[in-house]
């Protein structure tokens, strides 16, 4: 008899960082759902975005590719129109494709990409065909304007949300996700990707989980001594353009932290009830928690990501099924969102699961036969990138635009506040590490970044001194209509 291929779940966040896992040593957060998953499944613990933004990483994700081999290196670039998606692998072989919540697709965000189904819904609520826009609408809440947070100042403000817990986002995901459960073709095998908005930024979310953390509970940000020098460009590009460059609120950072777990907690509860939804199936499911990539959250002064501290760089992975997957096992070799590539491919019966792909599957990486292996990360806008490499026991970091590089060692300091990069002893270590990226590199035809054997450098990104430069706008398209509407008080909104 033919063996009964896996269902598989794709449970994905925005911008959560991997130390938010109360089962994986965070003592503050409440995540029963997760804790549960990494009690029943295997816990990558150091798993690495390949690109710190939401494009350039769920572009990689889905074609299993490397940013500089995808071209898709930043935010504002689009996915290559070309190469096949794991969900077009999985069709192929029968497996019923659905999409629910934000996928950050580009330039079409209304992309199928191997989807049979998709229930569109993203940040920007300009477009008439976002599911979530007509739910709340139908639910009598249309003068939300901004119904996942209020933006551009606000940006980093905490906030509750305008919506109540039932019609939130997150809730709506849940419900969604639940439906196509329930009314699915049990004769097919399934591939659904839940995808949350949240924790992104703005930190809100609706009562009374706004208030399940208070700042009070929570640590203030890490700021090692001297951080600035482990800054790089991108984070005081960061800083400036989120309005988080005019000085230190200790009580701010901390209120922050506390919606953001409040976030996480709210899709945990979620998570739980998809799981649920699934009743005697999850056993015959491969389940995977992953986000995008992580939020640096006030940690070395810096806010938001593009950026391979850990904070911002290393994400959660669980992955439950158990007929690869170890109950309560930690995996500590290195691991990339490119991987679920050829995992999910493999568990499916693609007896070629690495045509398309350069990751690995994570039942061999959890079985210990990659030890070795060393997880990249690249961010690029022009020729001003960053990268990563990461090891079990190291991770090294260039920035161009500040011509510098960055070398930590896991044991002792975990949360990274030593560079070694200019310490002799370590340098030998540094160097092959650092070999290692540029021969991945090498291999992939990447030439741009390199010069002989060593980085190219260009000429260093303007940075003026205005506080008001290249401020965040992200408004309601509809926001001028508004403001009209206010008769004599009517003014021209400023931004961009």
């Amino acid at each position: 008899m033919p063996r009964r291929p896996p269902n598989i779940l794709l449970l994905f966040t925005d911008q959560q960082r991997h130390d938010t896992v109360g089962a994986l040593g965070n003592d503050v957060i409440r995540t029963p759902t997760l804790d549960r998953l990494a009690r029943e499944g295997t816990a990558f613990t150091r798993c690495y975005t390949p690109s710190p933004v939401c494009v350039s990483a769920r572009c990689s994700l889905v074609t299993g590719l490397l940013p500089h081999r995808t071209g898709c290196t930043d935010n504002g670039q689009p996915n290559p129109q070309d190469v096949p998606s794991f969900m077009e692998r999985l069709a192929a072989l029968g497996y019923r494709t659905h999409g629910i919540g934000k996928m950050h697709f580009a330039p079409d965000l209304r992309r199928l990409w191997g989807f049979e189904s998709r229930e569109f819904s993203e940040e920007g609520i300009g477009s008439p065909d976002d599911r979530f826009r007509q739910h709340i609408d139908a639910h009598g809440f249309r003068h939300v304007q901004d119904p996942h947070g209020v933006r551009s100042e606000m940006y980093y403000v905490p906030q509750p949300s305008q919506l109540p817990a039932h019609l939130h986002h997150t809730a709506w995901v849940g419900d969604r996700s639940i439906e196509f459960l329930k009314t699915r073709d049990r004769n097919r095998p399934f591939f659904l990707w839940s995808s949350f908005i949240k924790p992104h930024p703005p930190f809100e979310v609706p009562t009374p989980w706004n208030k399940l953390y208070r700042a009070a509970e929570m640590a203030p940000p890490f700021r090692p001594e001297g951080f600035g020098a482990l800054l790089t460009y991108w984070n005081r590009f960061q800083n400036r353009y989120k309005y988080r460059d005019r000085g230190y609120d200790e009580m701010l950072a901390r209120t922050m932290r506390a919606h953001y777990y409040a976030c996480i907690s709210f899709i945990d509860f979620h998570v739980g009830r998809i799981l649920e939804a699934l009743g005697a199936d999850a056993d015959h499911t491969l389940i995977a928690f992953t986000s995008d990539h992580g939020e640096l959250l006030g940690d070395y002064g810096s806010y938001g990501k593009r950026c391979m501290l850990d904070a911002a760089a290393r994400i959660p992975m669980l992955l439950r099924w158990p007929e690869r997957f170890a109950a309560g096992a930690r995996c500590a070799t290195p691991c990339s969102l490119i991987d679920l590539f050829p995992t999910f491919l493999s568990a499916a019966g693609d007896g070629h699961p690495r045509a398309c792909d350069e990751g690995t599957d994570l039942g061999s990486v959890a079985s210990g036969a990659e030890s070795d292996r060393i997880a990249i990360g690249q961010f690029q806008k022009g020729g001003q990138a960053v990268y990563l490499a990461a090891s079990r026991e190291a991770k090294y970091v260039y920035s161009a635009p500040d011509r510098r590089e960055w070398y930590f060692e896991t044991e002792g300091d975990g949360r990274e506040s030593l560079d070694r990069a200019n310490n002799p002893f370590y340098r030998t270590r540094m160097y092959a590490l650092r070999e290692r990226l540029w021969a991945q590199l090498r291999k992939d035809g990447c030439r741009e970044p390199l010069d002989g054997d060593g980085w190219r450098t260009y000429p260093p990104p303007e940075f003026p001194d205005s506080p008001d430069w290249n401020l965040l706008f992200q408004d309601d398209p509809k926001l001028q209509q508004y403001i009209d509407a206010l008769g004599p008080y009517a003014k021209r909104v400023s931004g961009r």
